[in-house]
C-alpha cells in the first residue's frame, strides 16, 4: 500500500508524475482551487480586520471526499501545486479543507515535470510559505473588493452583465487612451527623394536616398522642396565621396518569459494570449510521446525571469557544439534583464530536454501544440548561441553640394539566426553589386520622389497590450490572458485583424471609471499596488495593511458615485431581421455563447434566434444570404442562411467572384482564390494570374 500521497493541481500531471515515483507513492489531483469566497456576497468581513470568508467551491465536494480517503491511508502528504503564489495558496487551502494540521505535510515545487526535478523536489521538501500565500490572498481580496463594489454600480448606471476589475479596468483605459491619441492625430506631410544611378561596368542600377547637404541631414517636407532640389541637380555630376566599411553584430534573443512568449506566439503563429497559455499548459503538464509515455516538454509557463539553470546551460552548450559547431555556442552568463519587478523564483520557459527536437515530434503532436513547442525550442536554442555578424558598407554620393547615401549589409556569420529569426531579423540584405569606390563612374538615370504622411500610433494588438502591461508593471504573467479575455467577453473591446478597438460600451465604462474611481484606473497607482504585493511576498509588508489602506477610499468613492453618477443608456445594435411573432426589428444581444438575435419587445415578446454574420454574398443554390457559422467544436464554415432547406456549405470563405472557367464560386485560400468545384481545378493568385 502507498505510504506517501502527492497532491497536484491538474489530473494531466497525475499520470506524468506517477511513473517517476515508486509503488510507495500515490498521486492525486485537486483540479485547481478547492476553496474560494462565496459568489453571492463580498465574502470579506470589513468590520473585523478584513478577514476573508472561505467556502468549498461548488462541485469540489466529491474531489475533497476522495482526497480525504487517500489522506487517511498516507503517512506523509506532499502538496505539489504549481510553483507560484497561486499554487502556494492552493496548498494552504488544501491544508484547511482536508484538515491536515495534525499530519506530516510538506510543500514541494518543481519548475519542470521531469524525473530529476520531481525527485529533487522531494529531497528539498519544505513548509508552506505564508508570505506567498498572503501575497495571493491580498491580490484576491483587492480584486474582489473592486469587482464586487464597482460592478453592481455599472449594472445600475449602464446595464447588467458589466464588470470592473483592478487590472481589467486599467487595461481598458490604456486601450482607450491610445484610441484618443489616434483620433487626435494630425498627419504631417514629408517626402523621400531617391536617385537612380548607373555604375560603370554594372548592369543593375544603384538607388541612393537623399540625405541632405554638407551642413547635415535635411528633411524634405513638401513637393516644392523636392522640386527645388531636383532642379538644382540638373546636369550635376555625381561622384562617390566616401565609402565606409564596418561590422555590426545582432545579439541572440533572451529565452521566453510568459509575456514574450505571448507576444511572439501572437505575431508569428497568430495565437490569442488565451490560446498560447492553454497550449503551453499542456506542454508543461505532459504530452504522450511514443516510447516514453507522458512527458512534460517545457518548464513552468508562468514566469517573468530570463534566468536559466546551470544544468540547462550545460545541456544547451553540449547540444549546440555537437549539432552546429563550437563557434555557435555562446559562453555562459548570457545577458539577462535587470528589472526589479522580476520574480526570479523560476527559470525562463525552455524545453525540458533539447534532444526532443520538434521535427521528431511533429507526427505525435496536434498542429498548434507542435508549432508552439517548435517556437519555444528554437527560441531557447537561439538564446544560448553566438551573435550574428554582418559586414556593413556605407556610401556617400555627392552632387552639386547635395548628399545621397547607400547602406548595405551582408551576413558573414549567421550565429543564432541559423536556428531562429524574428520579424525584425528578416531585414532584406542589401548587397552592393560589384565594388564601389571613389574612382567609380556614376551616370544619372532618374529621380524617384515620393510623398508620405506621418502615421498615427498603431492600435493595440493582444501582443502589444501584453508588452505595455508588462512595461508599466501592471498585473503578473498569470493575469495577462484572463484580463484580455475579460475585456473582449464584456464587449468593451472588439478584435478585428489582430487590432483591438474600443466599443461605445467600452468608452462609457472607461469614462465612468475615470470620473468616479480615478485611482483604480491610474496606471501608476496600479503599478504601485503590484510593488506592495511583492513586498508582502518578501515578508516586508503585512497583507492586511495593504487591504486596510485601500478599502476605505474605495468605499467612499462607491457611495459618492451611487449618488452622483448619471444613468447612461446604450441602445442595442439593430439587425436587418424582423421578429416573426410581433414584427419588431430584432436587436443583437450578447450571451455567454456569443451573439444572438432578440426581440426588443421583451418581456411581452420573448422571441430569440441565432445570429449569423452575413458576408454580403448570395448563395449559388437559392440566392439567399451566405453566413458564417461554427460547428459544435468551434470550427468556422460558410453556409446558406436558409439551412436546412438549402444545404450549401463550404469551409473556405467565398470571395464574391466566379470562376472564369466553370462559373462556380471562387473560395479564398491564403493569398489565392480557388474554384469550389475541385474537378475544375482553377486557381488564381493575388496578382490575378490564372492557371
Amino acid at each position: 500500500m502507498a505510504k506517501y500521497l502527492v497532491i497536484v493541481e491538474s489530473p494531466a500531471k497525475v499520470k506524468t508524475i506517477k511513473k517517476f515515483l515508486g509503488a510507495n507513492y500515490e498521486v492525486a489531483a485537486s483540479n485547481g482551487h478547492v476553496r474560494d469566497m462565496p459568489k453571492s456576497q463580498l465574502g470579506i468581513d470589513v468590520e473585523h480586520d478584513y478577514e476573508p470568508k472561505y467556502i468549498t467551491i461548488r462541485g469540489k465536494g466529491d474531489i475533497l471526499a476522495a482526497l480525504r480517503k487517500e489522506v487517511k491511508k498516507a503517512e506523509k502528504i506532499y502538496l505539489a501545486t504549481d510553483p507560484d503564489r497561486e499554487g502556494e495558496a492552493i496548498s494552504w487551502h488544501l491544508m484547511h479543507a482536508l484538515k491536515l494540521e495534525d499530519k506530516k505535510v510538506y510543500r514541494i515545487t518543481f519548475n519542470e515535470i521531469t524525473k530529476n526535478a520531481v525527485k529533487e523536489a522531494l529531497k528539498n521538501a519544505r513548509e508552506i510559505n505564508m508570505d506567498l500565500v498572503d501575497a495571493q490572498q491580498a491580490r484576491r481580496v483587492l480584486d474582489r473588493m473592486v469587482g464586487y463594489r464597482i460592478s453592481p454600480l455599472l449594472w445600475a448606471k449602464v446595464k447588467r452583465g458589466l464588470s470592473a476589475g483592478r487590472v481589467q479596468s486599467v487595461a481598458l483605459r490604456i486601450i482607450c487612451d491610445r484610441e484618443e491619441e489616434i483620433n487626435a492625430f494630425i498627419p504631417e506631410e514629408y517626402w523621400s527623394l531617391d536617385v537612380n544611378l548607373k555604375v560603370q561596368g554594372e548592369k543593375k542600377p544603384l538607388t541612393a536616398k537623399y540625405y541632405g547637404t554638407g551642413d547635415g541631414k535635411k528633411a524634405v517636407s513638401s513637393k516644392e522642396e523636392a522640386d527645388v532640389i531636383m532642379k538644382s541637380l540638373e546636369k550635376a555630376h555625381y561622384h562617390v565621396a566616401e565609402v565606409k566599411k564596418g561590422e555590426r553584430s545582432k545579439k541572440a534573443p533572451l529565452p521566453f518569459t510568459t509575456s514574450t512568449l505571448q507576444q511572439e506566439a501572437s505575431k508569428v503563429l497568430n495565437f490569442s494570449t488565451l490560446k498560447t497559455m492553454r497550449l503551453a499548459q499542456q506542454l508543461y503538464e505532459g504530452v504522450d510521446i511514443k516510447g516514453e509515455g507522458t512527458v512534460g516538454l517545457i518548464t513552468y509557463l508562468r514566469t517573468d525571469s530570463t534566468r536559466v539553470s546551470e544544468e540547462a546551460e550545460g545541456m544547451a552548450r553540449e547540444y549546440i557544439t555537437s549539432h552546429y559547431g563550437e563557434e555557435y555556442a555562446a559562453g555562459t552568463g548570457v545577458e539577462k534583464k535587470s528589472d526589479k519587478k522580476i520574480q526570479d523564483a523560476h527559470e525562463a520557459i525552455r524545453p525540458t530536454d533539447l534532444s526532443r527536437q520538434p521535427i521528431a515530434l511533429k507526427e505525435q503532436l496536434p498542429r498548434d501544440l507542435f508549432r508552439l513547442y517548435q517556437l519555444i525550442w528554437k527560441r531557447f536554442m537561439a538564446s544560448r548561441m553566438t551573435p550574428a555578424h554582418y559586414e556593413t558598407t556605407s556610401v556617400k554620393i555627392e552632387a552639386n553640394g547635395h548628399i545621397f547615401t547607400v547602406a548595405a549589409s551582408r551576413c558573414v556569420f549567421d550565429g543564432f539566426m541559423s536556428v531562429y529569426t524574428q520579424e525584425d531579423d528578416k531585414e532584406e540584405e542589401n548587397h552592393l553589386s560589384g565594388q564601389l569606390n571613389q574612382e567609380s563612374k556614376l551616370e544619372f538615370l532618374s529621380f524617384d520622389p515620393k510623398q508620405h504622411f506621418t502615421q498615427p500610433p498603431a492600435h493595440y494588438t493582444e501582443a502589444s497590450l501584453v508588452r505595455a502591461l508588462e512595461e508599466l508593471g501592471i498585473g503578473r504573467p498569470s493575469t495577462y490572458a484572463p484580463t484580455i479575455t475579460t475585456i473582449l467577453a464584456r464587449r468593451y473591446v472588439v478584435k478585428e485583424n489582430k487590432n483591438l478597438y474600443v466599443t461605445e460600451l467600452g468608452e462609457v465604462v472607461n469614462n465612468m471609471m475615470k470620473e468616479a474611481f480615478p485611482s483604480i484606473v491610474d496606471v501608476n497607482f496600479t503599478a504601485m499596488m503590484e510593488i506592495l504585493l511583492d513586498g508582502v511576498e518578501a515578508g516586508d509588508v503585512k497583507w492586511k495593511t495593504v487591504v486596510s489602506n485601500f478599502y476605505p477610499d474605495l468605499d467612499e468613492a462607491v457611495k459618492k458615485a451611487e449618488k452622483e453618477l448619471e444613468h447612461v443608456t446604450i441602445a442595442d445594435e439593430e439587425s436587418d431581421e424582423d421578429c416573426e411573432l410581433c414584427g419588431r426589428r430584432m436587436v443583437i444581444k450578447y450571451g455567454p455563447h456569443g451573439r444572438f438575435l432578440a426581440c426588443p419587445g421583451f418581456p411581452e415578446c420573448r422571441n430569440t434566434k441565432p445570429y449569423f454574420e452575413k458576408i454580403g454574398i448570395a448563395c449559388p443554390k437559392c440566392g439567399k444570404d451566405i453566413v458564417m457559422k461554427k460547428t459544435k467544436k468551434g470550427r468556422r464554415y460558410f453556409g446558406c442562411i436558409d439551412n436546412p432547406d438549402c444545404d450549401f456549405m463550404v469551409w473556405q470563405k467565398p470571395s464574391g467572384s466566379n470562376c472564369p472557367q466553370c462559373g462556380s464560386l471562387l473560395l479564398e485560400k491564403g493569398n489565392k482564390q480557388v474554384c469550389m468545384d475541385e474537378q475544375c481545378g482553377y486557381v488564381m493568385t493575388a496578382q490575378s494570374e490564372g492557371k
